[in-house]
């Protein structure tokens, strides 16, 4: 039976005891007489099973959700970290001053013009001769082409070093 078959049989074994308690307390209360001795004890041996089983189901889920959490995280640190890593190398790779480096990172991440300069402390037009250099350098027209080098990196893969623009 796969995983999914003994899910649904622990439920089905947990609905149909809820269903025979249930009816225990109605027919208490109503006056009915209860059923007979031996079905009760083996409904509430069967519903004991059906919650012990689900909690221990339960837990299994929950064990196994934190380890995918878990790993999840350490996948999306890796990315970080290799994101980063493949910003520096192209960094290098267009000889980027560190001024432009940090111009370079505000502007990939969407910061303005008028906010990388209040940053940084410097005027509007030291960040706009910055980014200028900076899209010369990498061999583009603009913010959104700068950004679509590392998205298509990202996309591809490993950097391939025959794809990075060598300085001059």
């Amino acid at each position: 039976m796969n995983r999914t078959g003994v899910i649904v049989a622990i439920l089905a074994v947990q609905a149909v005891s809820a269903v025979l308690f249930i009816a225990n307390i109605v027919f208490s209360v109503l006056g009915v007489a209860p059923v007979a001795w031996v079905v009760y004890e083996l409904t509430e041996i069967g519903a004991a099973l059906g919650l012990i089983l689900g909690t221990v189901l339960g837990g299994v889920a929950l064990r196994r959700s934190l380890i995918r959490t878990r790993e999840a995280e350490a996948r999306l640190r890796a990315a970080s970290g290799a994101f980063m890593d493949l910003l520096e190398e192209r960094f290098a790779a267009w000889g980027l001053t560190p001024a432009e480096r940090d111009v370079a990172l505000f502007a990939i991440k969407g910061m303005s013009t008028p906010e990388i300069a209040k940053m940084r402390q410097t005027s509007e037009g030291t960040v706009k001769a910055q980014t200028a250099a900076i899209y010369r350098k990498a061999g583009v027209s603009g913010r959104p082409q700068l950004l679509s080098l590392f998205i298509e990196d990202l996309m591809d893969g490993p950097l391939e070093k025959s794809r990075v623009p060598v300085k001059a």
